[in-house]
């Protein structure tokens, strides 16, 4: 077979944009996998993307599709590690929603044990996006208070695991009961309904939070800022809010506070690879021990790709949506 299946994104705009299509199959180059796939994760930036405001790095696959899990279908040259054959999961630079997408070779890892081959597809990007803003290079101390933004989406869900898992007393805003339920039951000590509470009230009674991790930016910026501890870290990864604020950054000075963002797409090969390292010694043993699961809210068809932006733009989702070829 020398040709694939593909969502297309002929031009910016809505999800409506996206049509299914045909490509010619990618070959891998060197130190890269072939992975035929079998489920890809729909993340944050594929919608800002597919929108006009997220162009790929030089070299990466113009498609969208950020995390996949698939076989491993071809071997570039110099790849070792591994066979045709393994049942993988991988961070890509783009390129996932399609029937075959070529990865780094350092950025792939093995489906964890316990999870399935499709549930593994929604794993890397928010797996590598928490761990390497939360724990990579930073001292965590036990039981520090983490409050995530979001805890029921696909980053919040992965950060309430995580940061339970590894022993943080987390808390986390939500929209709904039903969310607030969803978000305990992923290991959060507190779920804060925004639409019901002042989150900043809440968290300062606790103590005030150690670590923030914010997707909504707008007023929730000068809200952190309220709601952390002295020597706090704020970790800005999205701006569902807005990103353009006026604010007081007096609260920085006197708290001193660490106030940081980034993207992942655009990091350097060799540090997805030591996240990746990271991962697979810290991380996907939680998975066999039951201290972490798969978030699957949802599992559409390739051809069903705009359903599913349309979907994950409603923010009405738990965990991950996923494309199936």
């Amino acid at each position: 077979m020398t040709s694939m299946r593909i969502v297309d994104c002929a031009e910016p705009g809505g999800p409506e944009v996206l049509v299914p299509g045909e490509r010619e199959k990618p070959a891998p180059g060197p130190g890269e996998v072939l992975i035929a796939v079998a489920a890809a994760g729909v993340n944050g930036p594929d919608l800002v993307q597919r929108r006009g405001h997220y162009p790929p790095p030089e070299g990466a696959s113009d498609l969208l599709g950020l995390e996949v899990s698939g076989t491993v279908a071809e071997l570039g040259e110099g790849v070792t590690g591994w066979a045709v054959g393994d049942q993988v999961c991988a961070l890509t630079n783009g390129g996932g929603y399609a029937e075959f997408v070529a990865v780094d070779a350092g950025h792939v890892l093995p489906v964890p044990e316990g999870v399935s081959l499709e549930d593994a597809g929604g794993l890397c990007e928010t797996y590598f996006t928490v761990w390497s803003n939360v724990f990579h290079g930073h001292e965590v101390p036990e039981g520090a208070r983490f409050l995530v933004h979001g805890g029921a989406g696909g980053i919040g869900s992965t950060a309430v695991q995580l940061g339970a898992a590894l022993g943080l007393e987390v808390l986390t805003t939500v929209g709904a009961p039903d969310e607030a339920e969803f978000a305990v039951e992923l290991g959060a000590a507190r779920a804060i309904n925004f639409r019901r509470e002042d989150f900043v009230e809440v968290v300062r009674e606790a103590g005030g939070a150690d670590i923030i991790l914010d997707i909504i930016g707008g007023d929730y910026i000068a809200r952190n800022f309220k709601a952390a501890r002295h020597d706090a870290r704020i970790i800005q990864l999205a701006f569902n809010a807005g990103s353009k604020v006026e604010i007081n950054l007096m609260p920085i000075m006197l708290k001193r506070l660490n106030y940081t963002g980034s993207t992942l797409r655009s990091r350097a090969p060799a540090f997805k690879a030591a996240v990746a390292a990271a991962l697979r010694k810290n991380v996907w043993p939680l998975f066999a021990a039951g201290r972490l699961r798969p978030v699957t809210h949802k599992i559409l068809s390739l051809d069903q790709a705009a359903e599913a932006h349309a979907l994950m733009e409603a923010a009405t989702h738990r965990g991950k949506i996923l494309l199936k070829p």
